[in-house]
């Protein structure tokens, strides 16, 4: 199991997920919650959903935060609690690739399998 963990840090996970994709939340207290993806951690499989999951953190006055006090921050989610929605739709779908020929280059593109439309990013 270590060596297995160990191997996925190496070559990093792939995630469905991209920076910028509108998600929806599956699980947690922010079930049902629609969000977009800010940050993505493949060797994690973990990511930054805006207006998600936030917590607090205490700070001391600094340069940043001359006042200091209590800040609240999105935190990480697991990547397996969310599901990508479909642009055309507007309802979660799972993602597929398909492979396009463009100007005599094999392109690989990401799918939607509810309605077909290519996802961009």
């Amino acid at each position: 199991m270590a060596l297995i963990k160990r191997l996925n840090k190496i070559k990093g996970n792939h995630l469905f997920v991209r920076k910028g994709d509108l998600v929806l939340i599956l699980s947690g207290n922010d079930s049902g919650k629609r969000g977009k993806v800010l940050k993505v951690f493949p060797d994690r499989n973990r990511i930054v959903v805006e207006g998600v999951a936030f917590m607090k953190r205490h700070t001391k006055p600094n340069q940043k935060v001359p006042q200091g006090g209590i800040i609240e921050k999105e935190r990480t989610i697991h990547a397996s609690n969310v599901m990508v929605i479909d642009p055309k739709i507007g309802q979660p779908t799972r993602i597929g690739y398909k492979e396009l020929n463009v100007e005599g280059k094999t392109v690989r593109v990401r799918v939607a399998k509810k309605s077909g439309e290519t996802l961009v990013g």
